[in-house]
């Protein structure tokens, strides 16, 4: 039984995974031993765990793992073991979820060139190659920093917000051009990403020699969203990183690495 552990920018997320399969999940804004305790405590099995985390290391909980259970990783982009070949030209300096994204992917659809995209507060993406090489991505401010850059950045527009959950993006109409201000600066948002998102697509399966579909995943909290806009079989999988984290572990204890 594995603990995966995810720490963002926003919120710090567990999970317990059985088999492949999330069997419990929380986030909060921060993580300390008392918390970790308790889902140990819950679940005495857990005998392995790994930790990625976008923020500064935080050693007292490293530590405190590392006497819980009977193996732990501490994942670094850089120096941790993952089935993919990272060709990433500064390994150190990349993301940890953007790989781990990457991996959870890699098992989902293996053989198979992949296209991971990312809506969280910056927009990722990133490419696998069919043999099984992480290649990199680009990264880019997701919907809320984009509205809140135009808002803060000038002196007249509106601060807008077109997120999911907000109970009604489903009644507005992103159009080509906007007839008052706030539909001109929803619709360049949604539909800037959406004209993105749909490039990078058409430019990558047009450099494939055999000319075959990417196989698409979308992840993070506007991923349903803009799933429904980009007209591509994609898969939506909220809990990529998680997938990719625990691969990332069992690949490890696999091959007794520490």
């Amino acid at each position: 039984m594995n603990l995966v552990i995810d720490i963002g920018n926003t919120f710090a997320k567990c999970a317990v995974v059985v088999e492949g399969e999330v069997v419990f999940a929380q986030a909060e804004p921060t993580l300390d031993p008392e918390r970790v305790e308790v889902i140990l405590r819950r679940y005495p099995a857990i005998d392995r765990a790994i930790l990625s985390t976008t923020r500064h290391p935080d050693p007292a909980l490293e530590a405190f793992l590392g006497r819980r259970v009977a193996r732990f990783v501490r994942f670094e982009a850089g120096t941790t073991e993952t089935p993919l070949q990272n060709r990433y030209a500064t390994p150190r300096t990349l993301g940890a979820d953007r790989l781990a994204a990457a991996v959870g992917a890699w098992g989902e659809a293996p053989g198979r060139e992949i296209l991971v995209v990312d809506f969280g507060s910056a927009i990722t993406i990133d490419r696998v190659s069919a043999a099984g090489e992480y290649l990199g991505g680009n990264i880019s401010p997701g919907l809320a920093m984009r509205f809140e850059a135009l808002h803060r950045l000038t002196d007249r527009l509106p601060l807008c917000d077109v997120s999911a959950g907000d109970g009604e993006e489903s009644a507005r109409e992103f159009v080509l051009t906007g007839a008052n201000t706030r539909q001109a600066i929803e619709s360049g948002v949604v539909v800037g990403i959406v004209h993105e998102i749909e490039g990078y697509i058409a430019r990558l399966e047009a450099q494939n020699p055999e000319n075959e579909p990417l196989a698409l995943f979308f992840a993070g909290r506007d991923a349903n969203f803009f799933a429904e806009k980009v007209k591509k079989t994609i898969f939506v999988i909220h809990d990529l990183v998680v997938r990719g984290l625990n691969r990332i572990l069992e690949y490890n204890a696999q091959f007794n690495h520490r």
